[in-house]
């Protein structure tokens, strides 16, 4: 069992998902998790948590139903300069941003265009992780990346809605590969993601789990149980 979450959506994110950050947080303390955090959309998503709300997470609670709260934000790459959509003043007072490439924001390069977009993305040191970066419709060159998030502290994650029977990204399973051999050849960490947008999936990484158990990855390198130490790269700029 895994103890913490750092990737899910509440209503500000749209898509449909109607629960509030308490809603997640009660059903992650149900499940038995200590730490969770809220990465909402950035603005470019349709529907998603504008400017203000995210100033707002200043003042959130950090204590919900017993387990710590964290609050990021999931930013869209918008461009192969790895702009974000949002601005930096905003996204200094969050705890940490993960930055992921969608369809309705980045239309896909080509492999070295993709690549490029990800390491100018990393280069804000809000930046710490990298989303669903095992999406088939943006190919990457996964060692390079590894390396340069290596010297960024930037960290990839193993995403469930990537690997679940009902995810929409198409075959992930060779990006996820590429992520656990470079991270493993780099001795880089990584977390596994639930990408909850809703409190169903919070804190579930059934699929997740065993794929980077079938691929012996070290459990030394998740995350996910080593809380102190996740707070603490999180926290580091």
């Amino acid at each position: 069992m895994y103890i913490s979450d750092i990737h899910t959506h509440s209503i500000a994110s749209g898509h449909g998902t109607h629960c509030t950050i308490s809603d997640m947080a009660k059903a992650a303390s149900k499940k038995g998790l200590r730490l969770l955090g809220i990465t909402d959309h950035g603005p470019a998503t349709l529907a998603a948590g504008t400017p203000s709300y995210f100033r707002s997470l200043t003042y959130s609670p950090r204590k919900r139903f017993g387990l710590e709260v964290m609050y990021g934000a999931e930013l869209n790459i918008l461009d192969t300069e790895g702009r974000l959509d949002l601005e930096e003043d905003l996204l200094d007072l969050l705890d940490y941003a993960i930055v992921s490439m969608h369809v309705q924001n980045f239309p896909a390069g080509t492999r070295e265009q993709n690549t490029q977009a990800y390491i100018s993305a990393m280069r804000h040191p809000q930046v710490k992780i990298l989303g669903h970066c095992d999406d088939p419709r943006y190919p990457v060159d996964y060692d390079v990346l590894a390396r340069y998030a290596k010297e960024q502290d930037v960290i990839f994650e193993i995403n469930e809605a990537s690997l679940a029977p009902y995810g929409y990204r198409g075959d992930t399973r060779y990006g996820c590969r590429e992520i656990l051999r470079c991270c493993r050849k780099y001795e880089l960490p990584i977390v596994l993601s639930s990408d909850s947008h809703g409190p169903g999936h919070v804190g579930d990484f059934t699929y997740a789990a065993e794929f980077v158990h079938e691929a012996m990855f070290p459990e030394a390198l998740i995350l996910n149980n080593q809380i102190p130490r996740l707070k603490a790269f999180l926290e580091t700029r």
